[in-house]
């Protein structure tokens, strides 16, 4: 006869804080400023003002968008914001960035809304091991208003969990 295996952190008062959880679903889009610049380059403003002009923004519609450029191109900031502009009608949040850019200012809308206070005294596990793009600063924003009210914090999985804070007795 088979012994009953048991789920042990099932049942312990470890609590998982998963970033997951807390991800916007969305379409992540990314707009390179230098498929507008003579040879990826040069800005010249009559070209750029036409090509922004021209360019079918509506397919940005409720999309995060990050604006760079993939050149080494000396952009003027009235660029961006111009890009912004044609943008705004139609994406939900534009940033200046990368995609990873993009991913933190997400996250730093969402992590002061979270309520920390469930977590008091209590021995938390940071779960890592995403499927969706979490970047590493959100785990910096998460850890820094776990520490404020978790008992103890590791991160990683329940099976392979890694310590990182304890609070002081």
């Amino acid at each position: 006869m088979q012994e009953e295996i048991i789920n042990k952190v099932a049942n312990s008062a470890l609590e998982v804080f998963d970033l997951e959880d807390y991800y916007q679903n969305g379409i992540r889009t990314q707009i390179d400023i230098s498929q507008w610049l003579f040879e990826g380059f040069l800005l010249k403003e009559k070209d750029f003002r036409e090509a922004l002009k021209n360019h079918d923004w509506q397919q940005y519609e409720n999309h995060f968008v990050a604006i760079n450029c993939s050149t080494d191109a000396i952009i003027p900031a009235w660029a961006t914001i111009l890009v912004t502009v044609y943008l705004t009608p139609f994406a939900k949040k534009i940033v200046v960035g990368n995609l990873s850019d993009l991913e933190t200012s997400l996250y730093q809308e969402i992590i002061p809304t979270i309520d920390f206070t469930k977590y008091k005294e209590k021995p938390v596990i940071l779960k890592g091991c995403s499927k969706k793009p979490v970047p590493e600063s959100a785990y910096i924003m998460a850890i820094q208003k776990l520490q404020q009210f978790a008992k103890s914090i590791m991160y990683g999985e329940a099976c392979s969990a890694v310590p990182l804070f304890k609070k002081a007795k």
